[in-house]
């Protein structure tokens, strides 16, 4: 059997069940996972609910029903078997649907994951759409959904854009069902559809840019030279994707004339990017980092079903309490970084360390590590 085997034995499993209890990750592909699954299922008229945990451990393991559901392991489960069986569940209750490495184990729960296929730059849900496509083929609105968990989990960092199934088979579908825009060789920054251009230049560090990398003012210069306005005629900070053609261009070809000019490669200033035109300007929802970033938000901050209202369309109360996560989000790991800087890291041989103490919740310390 091979993968595609998996996939239409899995979507066979869920399509005959009556009940099904989902038990997803916190984090932004976690969180989409859910979305995408759960929608899939509700539209076969299938019960189903869900419940997010930070990490299968002894300690959560409680969070996971010990009743008569079909139970979806999403976004992990693959390396936590073992707890499966301690937990008392079945071969015949248990999917999982995971992109991380597996776990021997005594038990042989049904396992859709795409690692041992090769496909190593595809996230969990990217394997839940396709789940998801073989149960209907209508589902393909929710490719939008997946691409946003494939980018919040780093799957276009490497290669500067998506590759394998997730590119090929998910970003057209998402482009065939027109909620999906690709941008290629666009500028690799973050930051395009909410963050002032001088902003989202100055933030950008990969690739390092000098005197305009870390360098707000310096951003500035760079596009006043340019002849590239960076406000609008009523006083509002343009961003990248409002600017046209040419102007994008121009600012492009000179970034990349810099790095030339310093000995350093062009190859990571491009980027494909994948944008969702149904969604309002200017808000993070508009591109597939930014959605993802404003996912992660609701996951740090123990709101995951914020970020699973979002991706099902929520733009009211929502898409408000996302907003605030995210600020305070931003907020915080700021006031992180300059602890840190201020604080020192403590080093030893095979070993660096920083102590915070309580002034930071868990799910954010490790950002700054």
């Amino acid at each position: 059997m091979g993968f595609c085997d998996d996939v239409k034995a899995a979507a066979e499993q869920i399509a005959q069940a009556s009940d099904i209890t989902i038990i997803s990750h916190i984090d932004a592909d976690g969180i989409a996972c859910e979305a995408i699954l759960s929608q899939a299922i509700s539209r076969q008229e299938i019960r189903v609910k869900s419940v997010f945990v930070r990490q299968l451990e002894p300690l959560t393991m409680p969070q996971v029903p010990n009743d008569d559901s079909f139970k979806i392991f999403s976004d992990l489960g693959a390396g936590q078997q073992n707890l499966m069986m301690e937990r008392g569940l079945s071969e015949k209750e248990v999917l999982i649907v995971d992109h991380h490495i597996s776990q021997p184990c005594e038990r042989e729960y049904t396992q859709v994951n795409c690692l041992p296929y090769g496909h190593t730059r595809m996230s969990a849900a990217g394997v839940s759409y396709l789940i998801a496509k073989q149960l209907d083929n209508s589902n393909i609105d929710l490719a939008k959904l997946a691409i946003v968990g494939n980018v919040g989990d780093m799957m276009a960092r490497e290669k500067c854009g998506l590759v394998g199934p997730a590119r090929d088979i998910i970003v057209e579908d998402g482009v065939r069902h027109q909620s999906v825009e690709v941008h290629k060789k666009d500028l690799n920054c973050y930051g395009t559809a909410t963050r002032p251009i001088h902003l989202s230049l100055a933030y950008n560090d990969d690739p390092f840019v000098k005197g305009i990398s870390n360098n707000q003012e310096g951003a500035r210069q760079f596009l006043k030279k340019l002849g590239i306005r960076d406000k609008t005629s009523d006083g509002r900070w343009r961003v990248w994707e409002e600017l046209d053609r040419e102007e994008k261009r121009t600012i492009i070809s000179a970034l990349a004339e810099q790095l030339i000019a310093h000995g350093e490669k062009v190859d990571r200033l491009f980027a494909e990017t994948y944008g969702f035109p149904d969604e309002l300007p200017r808000t993070p929802m508009r591109n597939a980092q930014e959605y993802a970033t404003l996912l992660n938000a609701c996951g740090r901050w123990a709101k995951p079903a914020i970020g699973g209202a979002i991706l099902r369309g929520d733009r009211g109360q929502a898409y408000r309490d996302a907003e605030h996560m995210l600020n305070n989000h931003r907020a915080i790991i700021r006031n992180l970084l300059q602890f840190i800087i201020d604080t020192g890291v403590k080093e030893l041989e095979n070993l660096q360390w920083l102590h915070v103490g309580g002034r930071y919740p868990d799910t954010i310390v490790g950002i700054g590590a």
